[in-house]
């Protein structure tokens, strides 16, 4: 009879370089090479369960890398990051090959927001907050208009609305329509 393991996978797709991360050994998986360690910016220490969120409020979570040093924990937090997507899998793998059976589990789709550095003596933890990549659509756009400008603005060069003017006001079916005219009253007596 055949032993199955879990593994945890972690990708984190960032500008210039992806880590990929297992938690221990290392898993062959879709081209790719998880290892328990990356040469740049180290390993995983920990993770704290996700919050679901409620409302506005996305879901997160953090998790907590051992850098391998000042350099890599600076570089793992520099600005450009922030956004990067981050997921995380639980594979099954056949003990005897360490072959991954089937598409792992997806348990997460995020996206890095921030980092907070911590030092204590002789180590440095960083943590990475995370939030769901569904976060962009709660982000408000304000001030997008039906106007040359605008549109402009968010597609440079399209010049679409340049001669659209003199044209009329439509209304939702239902709203209650603009004031037709003014309407002056004496009140003086």
């Amino acid at each position: 009879m055949e032993r199955i393991l879990l593994a945890g996978l972690m990708k984190a797709e960032l500008p210039g370089h992806t880590i990929l991360l297992c938690d221990g050994g290392f898993v062959p998986w879709n081209g790719e090479t998880y290892l328990s360690a990356d040469d740049t910016f180290g390993t995983i220490d920990g993770f704290e369960p996700p919050e679901e969120g409620v409302g506005d409020i996305v879901p997160g979570g953090t998790l907590t890398m051992l850098p391998n040093g000042d350099a890599s924990a600076i570089a793992l937090s520099q600005p450009a990051y922030q956004g990067s997507r981050m997921r995380f899998w639980v594979a099954e793998i056949v003990e005897s090959t360490g072959q991954v059976i089937g598409d792992p589990d997806l348990q997460a789709d995020w996206q890095l927001d921030r980092t907070i550095l911590r030092s204590k003596r002789g180590s440095k933890e960083l943590d990475i907050d995370m939030v769901s990549r569904a976060q962009r659509l709660l982000a408000k756009v304000e001030g997008i208009v039906l106007s040359s400008a605008s549109h402009s603005g968010i597609f440079p060069g399209e010049r679409g609305f340049d001669n659209a003017t003199g044209l009329s006001t439509n209304f939702a079916w239902g709203d209650v329509s603009p004031p037709r005219g003014l309407v002056a009253s004496n009140t003086r007596g």
